[in-house]
């Protein structure tokens, strides 16, 4: 009887600590098992008493406010404030911008997957997709990549105008001011589709449509602000660019040197206006060297008293008009031969009055705030957009010349050393994809998750580079070799363009992923952190006292299911669905519940230190990005029917994301300071081994085999980048070939089966098909479909050459900055402008 009771009570405890309650359901908890130990043992006197002695202490203690709060809380509250890391008001208004969403769910050790499967599935509206279709396909077919990038170093003036006369600077503006009005969707589909044409011109159209005036104004404008502006960008009479990063400033917002100072000056004719004087040096300003509206960051001074007592009003955002006096544009700078317009720009004593600053005078001081708000928004969809372009890019193209290129007699496709970069093209692909997907989703029913624009920026970015790097080493010579028939070289150049703006991935993956998440996602970190800074001694302590007994529930109920979950390798657990993806989400709540284990353990014995533990920071923001892109695969397969076609990706991916996660673990147990607590984090997330590995062998064929045939997993694969079989262009080459190889496929493996046997000898296809017409193995059809493949192939393996002149002439054409001793042509934006000076290519 007493083994029974010492069971369920062992029981109910455990169950207890796995689903995490608060402090007053475990008092509860233990009265009644102690009420019914006693009466319903034979339990001695001897033994109860004291039992019963230490309960009524312990509930004394813990279950009466006002004794645990002074007696446990104030202690510990007072312990906190010495390890709690300090915090400057950029990082405070950072952490405090945006909003959490699924990112608070993974956090939370214990995901509601019926919360990520009920969102609504990506769609865009009728107007959307006839937008898409019709001008964004008609710029696609205008873009000639070699052209710009080479030839004129810019977009023919038609393009500039066709971007302008479509909409494509106003595409998220609202109708009632001109623009569009679309989704975030959309813009998305458009960024990725002119990425699969021209990185240039994906840069030109995505920019105005993400960080700078037009966002800026739309969130935070004043309504005289939003009628003025908003019109003329939507149309593109005014080219809107936002000037942040400086020589001596960049991630770091507090270290900006450019400066306002609040005084009296002229503005258009008009004397003694308030305002502000500025001065400032900006760099790496996309559309910069073309732009007509200036969006600022800078620190606003009052040292003579005009807006208050403050002197230090902080970062504030203002709108200066390139001809305002005293506003220098600087000549462009080259970004790898991507020639999108970018360039530095400087302002010196440049006066504006109050109603140029963004918000006007309520803006003032929250201009960092206004940044990271509208940069968590703009950063989920631009690069991110582009970065999947790439990666169909190379997916459908690269995949294709794998199926066309022969080597030994194969396609090289078929080698299984190529399989493995297929597979991780593949693989990445469907992944970002399916981040993108539902980070759209996120954004247009509202949310401005700032936490995961940091991962899917920072991992669609480096995963878009792998993809590249993969492409490159299977087209090799065909890779490397510059021209108007080379689809991924420039997009090769244009990969560091990504990894560095909007965020330098290195500092994002180990400074802002985890850095802030670990308080904003965090469901009672950033409340102790509150209630510590609380000047209210009385409430802060109340308010510190009820977070910190939720919070160590909260730790508690994730131990004891990291535990259960590692022992059973998450098979005991819910998940959502049936059917073959049913395993991936009860390995992921297993992942989750161990990340916030292991996040909680490493913030509480590492405090403030955890700030300066960068590479610590990064292994936890890698695990909390492995399961965001893991939902967002699950996701992305309920959403697209199961297709089982498409299984091969998910599984891919998959394996490939708990391996990636189980690795970061690995080496964050390894290199915590105190190597004993590594040890037992390892035994308590892990406690039957390392289950994981990366994508085997036949999973990696299974998912090649997508990409070198024809067939729905693949346009589904591909879906949304520029394709065309019209051999007029490059891409309509590579689709022509491709489908004549999948077409003549029966009567190679018909030639090979010949010449095993010995009936033919021929060193080449075309000689074999001549020699199996003659013994009547093929038909006179058949060896023409061969010689068309053939025709085909050499068209698709070619790659562009020059004359000596051509070649002297790209290797040592004049450079954009010394093109300027020479007469240049007006800029197409700037002859709309004629009082402001040209702009040189």
């Amino acid at each position: 009887m007493m083994l029974t009771g010492l069971l369920i009570t062992i029981g109910a405890v455990w169950a207890l600590a796995y689903w995490g309650p608060g402090i007053s359901i475990w008092v509860g908890a233990f009265a009644v098992g102690l009420t019914s130990v006693t009466l319903g043992t034979d339990i001695r006197w001897y033994v109860s008493v004291p039992l019963w002695l230490f309960a009524t202490a312990a509930v004394l203690l813990l279950g009466v406010p006002h004794i645990r709060r002074r007696y446990i809380t104030a202690p510990l509250l007072r312990q906190f404030r010495k390890v709690m890391p300090g915090m400057s008001r950029t990082e405070r208004e950072a952490l405090e911008a945006g909003t959490v969403w699924w990112d608070a769910e993974l956090f939370s050790g214990n995901p509601h997957w019926g919360r990520l499967l009920r969102l609504p599935r990506p769609h865009l509206s009728t107007e959307e997709r006839a937008f898409l279709d019709g001008p964004t396909e008609q710029l696609c077919r205008m873009l000639d990549d070699w052209q710009i990038t080479h030839e004129e170093q810019d977009l023919p003036p038609a393009v500039w105008d066709f971007i302008r006369s479509e909409g494509f600077f106003g595409l998220i503006i609202p109708r009632r001011y001109g623009g569009r009005g679309f989704s975030a969707q959309l813009h998305s589909e458009v960024v990725m589709k002119l990425a699969s044409r021209s990185v240039a011109a994906a840069v030109t159209a995505m920019v105005p449509n993400s960080l700078g005036p037009g966002k800026l104004l739309m969130s935070y404008g004043t309504r005289e602000q939003r009628d003025y502006y908003l019109p003329r960008l939507a149309r593109g009479e005014e080219i809107p660019c936002f000037a942040l990063t400086g020589p001596d400033a960049g991630s770091d917002a507090g270290a900006i040197p450019d400066s306002g100072v609040i005084c009296h000056g002229e503005w258009r004719g008009e004397q003694n206006v308030l305002g502000v004087r500025l001065n400032w040096e900006k760099r790496y300003i996309t559309l910069g060297p073309v732009c007509t509206l200036l969006g600022l960051a800078f620190r606003l001074y009052d040292p003579d008293g005009l807006l208050g007592e403050r002197q230090d009003l902080g970062i504030t955002l203002a709108l200066a008009p390139r001809d305002t006096p005293g506003v220098e544009i600087g000549d462009r700078h080259v970004p790898l031969d991507i020639p999108f317009q970018n360039g530095p720009n400087r302002g010196r004593d440049v006066f504006v009055p109050l109603t140029q600053l963004i918000g006007g005078r309520e803006g003032i001081g929250h201009g960092w705030r206004m940044l990271v708000e509208c940069l968590s928004e703009g950063r989920g969809i631009s690069l991110p957009s582009l970065s999947v372009g790439a990666g169909k890019l190379a997916s459908r193209y690269t995949g294709a010349y794998a199926a066309i290129r022969r080597q030994f007699n194969i396609p090289i496709g078929r080698f299984e050393g190529i399989e493995k970069p297929l597979a991780r093209i593949a693989g990445l692909t469907y992944q970002m994809d399916a981040a993108r997907n539902l980070t759209l989703g996120g954004l247009d029913i509202g949310e401005r998750p700032s936490v995961i624009s940091a991962i899917i920026k920072y991992h669609l970015t480096e995963k878009y580079r792998q993809c590249i790097n993969d492409a490159m080493d299977i087209q090799g010579g065909s890779g490397i070799c510059l021209g108007p028939n080379n689809l991924i070289g420039r997009v090769y150049q244009a990969i560091p363009i990504a990894i560095t703006v909007e965020g330098a991935n290195i500092l994002t993956r180990s400074m802002i992923i985890f850095g802030q998440g670990a308080v904003r996602a965090h469901p009672w970190v950033l409340k102790e952190f509150k209630a510590a800074q609380n000047p209210d001694r009385c409430q802060g302590l109340a308010d510190f006292d009820h977070a910190l007994f939720e919070h160590l529930g909260f730790l508690l109920g994730n131990l004891v299911r990291s535990l259960f979950l590692g022992l059973t390798r998450g098979r005991l657990s819910s998940a959502p669905v049936r059917g073959p993806a049913r395993r991936y989400y009860q390995r992921l709540r297993w992942m989750s519940a161990a990340f916030a284990l292991c996040a909680d353990v490493a913030m509480m014995t590492l405090g403030g230190s955890l700030k300066r533990k960068e590479r610590l920071s990064a292994r936890l923001g890698d695990i909390l990005s492995e399961l965001y892109l893991s939902s967002a695969v699950l996701k992305r397969f309920e959403d697209e029917g199961r297709q089982q076609d498409d299984l091969p990706l998910v599984n891919w991916c998959m394996e490939q994301s708990p391996y990636q996660m189980q690795e970061a673990f690995r080496l964050l147990f390894r290199n915590l300071p105190w190597r004993p607590l590594g040890w037992l984090l390892r035994i308590v997330v892990f406690p039957s081994g390392a289950p994981f590995t990366e994508p085997h062998d036949r999973l990696d064929h299974d998912v090649t085999a997508i990409l070198l045939r024809p067939g729905a997993a693949r346009d589904r694969l591909t879906r949304g980048i520029f394709i065309s079989d019209d051999p007029a262009f490059r891409e309509g080459q590579i689709e022509q070939a491709f489908l004549q190889a999948a077409r003549v496929a029966p009567i190679e493996k018909t030639l090979g089966k010949a010449r095993r046997s010995g009936l033919i000898d021929g060193r080449d296809l075309l000689t074999q098909g001549r020699q199996a017409l003659a013994q009547g193995l093929i038909d006179t059809e058949e060896l023409g479909a061969l010689e068309e493949m053939q025709r085909l192939r050499r068209t698709v393996v070619a790659v562009d050459s020059f004359s000596d002149w051509g070649r002297q002439h790209a290797l040592g054409r004049e450079a954009p900055s010394t093109a300027r001793s020479t007469p240049a042509n007006i800029h197409p934006i700037e002859e709309a402008r004629h009082d402001r000076a040209s702009s040189t290519r």
